[in-house]
């Protein structure tokens, strides 16, 4: 999927192969409300750039918790 047909929403699959996890990470992160997430009937949607956002807070996080060791 080139860059250009990138859509800003992405699916259960899809987040997971944009993460390179199981979807069953993802759907285990939308239950304990870790990751951003919102509900198109009862399926569940991501937005692209608020997934960014999040994984940027969660690599600033961790790499924080690793220098303090």
């Amino acid at each position: 999927m080139s860059q250009s047909n990138l859509s800003p929403v992405m699916t259960v699959e899809q987040l997971a192969d944009y993460l390179q996890v199981h979807p069953s990470t993802v759907y285990r992160l939308t239950k304990v409300r870790a990751i951003p997430a919102f509900k198109v009937g009862s399926d569940w949607r991501f937005n692209r750039e608020h997934i960014d956002q999040w994984r940027l807070a969660q690599q600033a996080s961790t790499a924080v918790r690793g220098a303090s060791q």
